[in-house]
């Protein structure tokens, strides 16, 4: 299959005309309106620093329905014992820039370039990307981001400075996106540690018809919050521990 090169008008191809490795397109930008389109297509950036923007849209998809997460005897313990607390958008920009810092930290090297940060903090100032995050002790020891259209959430990255916190952060949003009825947690990539932990690789044909459903829903911006009954076991919001970023997302639902 040929890779699309996109121009300024805000359109992608149909995502089945991907290639085997998943990639669809290259070029475009990153404003807010090209990357809501998309997402509701089922397409996502993906692109080293030297590289141009690359558009992905693998087969198969990995997907977590919050609902069937599985929390292991050794992480269902950390919980019922309350090592960590959660909060939701508290601390957005140091989650994504921990998530790049991290890896190349380990040498594994990022997609999260500046400009890509620069991104998905507006798509987070516009109500539409999320943060959990992990605290321990006050501080913050794990977390994940990602953007939420209709009833899914796009999983993009997450970290972890205490073992467990990233995990940790995963079961608190499956446990909230459950009580919110989301259909699945779109993890992107198919990997060992997502197995693990109870998603599932689906076709790209499945995955498209899933995606068109839960986008019949109405999406849920703004800035989120725990429900203390919502987790998957005895998972604490973070209260007063971490104080809102001047970014913080608006309420506009």
């Amino acid at each position: 299959m040929p890779v699309f090169a996109l121009g300024e008008e805000c359109v992608f191809p149909d995502p089945r005309l991907s290639r085997a490795d998943g990639l669809i397109a290259v070029g475009g930008d990153l404003n807010t309106e090209r990357l809501l389109c998309a997402y509701r297509q089922g397409i996502f950036p993906w692109y080293g620093p030297t590289e141009p923007i690359l558009w992905w849209s693998p087969d198969p998809r990995m997907l977590l329905f919050p609902d069937r997460i599985h929390i292991s005897r050794r992480l269902g313990r950390i919980l019922r014992q309350g090592r960590f607390t959660f909060s939701m958008d508290r601390a957005f920009s140091r989650v994504i820039r921990l998530c790049a810092e991290l890896r190349e930290r380990l040498g594994h090297g990022t997609w999260l370039t500046p400009e890509m940060i620069t991104a998905y903090e507006e798509l987070h100032r516009q109500g539409y990307a999320h943060s959990v995050e992990t605290w321990a002790g006050g501080e913050l020891a794990g977390g994940l981001y990602g953007v939420s259209l209709g009833r899914c959430f796009f999983g993009e990255s997450m970290f972890h400075l205490v073992p467990d916190a990233s995990k940790a952060a995963l079961a608190a949003l499956a446990g909230q996106l459950t009580q919110w009825d989301f259909d699945f947690i779109d993890c992107q990539m198919v990997t060992g540690h997502l197995l693990r932990m109870g998603a599932t690789p689906v076709s790209r044909r499945q995955f498209l018809r899933l995606l068109e459903n839960a986008l019949t829903r109405p999406d849920r911006r703004g800035s989120w919050e725990f429900s203390p009954e919502a987790a998957c076991g005895p998972v604490r919001p973070a209260g007063h521990l971490a104080p809102p970023e001047t970014d913080r997302a608006h309420t506009n639902r």
